[in-house]
């Protein structure tokens, strides 16, 4: 069973929330700080990160989407609301496509239907495997967050890196498997979840063009583009973030 943590009321209705590679649960702090008041929010960390166990790579978005299925089948949510960043999002869309039936709505945020460049995520997972999550702490500052983001808020940049150094090197590559494998372009069409696409304004993982194919593949989506942001928009941005999301969970309800 995947780590997992669960705050608000316990009749409300339930969003689940998945993290980025490279980081767990704490990516959300602010998203819990300002919609638990509102939604039962249920946090997981994926394989290998954070407090999940390390099964052995190559993983797929498959198998961690099938992770989360049953850790909500454990927690008796049968329809929950969905957000994930990056990889996050992949296993959002993994889960429209194939227990549709079961999202209230899907938001995604910094995510791809194909992430760019398919055959370094192999080389990335080898470089962390032979020297360790570490390698990849430098490149991060500007990819994560923005370099005024990280001389505005150095603890919060921090905080967020130092969930890097602590991600295994085998749960780390395994996703990185993972992404490079993934492809459901030709697939989106079949969403038929109340969608919304973040992307952020200045992030050169998944810059906004890229995001922006989520959103014209899913009938009905609406994509929205988080200003002064990097990858990790949750945590930079959070203001924008949960406004965002709160208005699109309750306009299914309108």
């Amino acid at each position: 069973m995947i780590h997992h943590a669960v705050d608000g009321p316990p009749e409300a209705e339930v969003l689940v929330l998945g993290p980025s590679l490279g980081t767990e649960l704490g990516l959300f702090d602010a998203q819990v700080a300002g919609l638990s008041d509102r939604w039962r929010v249920v946090r997981f960390d994926l394989r290998g990160h954070g407090g999940s166990p390390v099964p052995p790579g190559p993983y797929s978005i498959a198998d961690l989407a099938a992770d989360v299925v049953e850790l909500l089948d454990h927690l008796g949510v049968r329809r929950f609301h969905y957000l994930g960043v990056s990889i996050g999002g992949a296993i959002g869309q993994w889960l429209a496509l194939h227990s549709g039936s079961r999202l209230l709505t899907l938001t995604i945020c910094a995510s791809a239907a194909r992430f760019a460049d398919p055959p370094q995520w192999p080389v990335r997972a080898a470089t962390v495997r032979a020297e360790g999550t570490g390698a990849i702490v430098p490149s991060r500052t500007g990819t994560w967050f923005t370099e005024e983001f990280a001389a505005r808020e150095p603890a919060e940049a921090e905080r967020l890196l130092e969930m890097l150094r602590a991600t295994s090197a085998e749960g780390y590559a395994g996703c990185c498997e993972a992404i490079g494998a993934f492809d459901v372009r030709s697939e989106l069409g079949g969403v038929a979840v109340p969608t919304l696409v973040l992307a952020g304004a200045d992030d050169p993982a998944t810059p906004p063009d890229l995001v922006r194919e989520i959103a014209d593949g899913i009938p009905g989506a609406r994509f929205e583009v988080v200003a002064g942001s990097a990858h990790l928009f949750t945590a930079e941005r959070p203001e924008i973030v949960n406004t965002a999301v709160a208005a699109h969970l309750l306009r299914r309800i309108d």
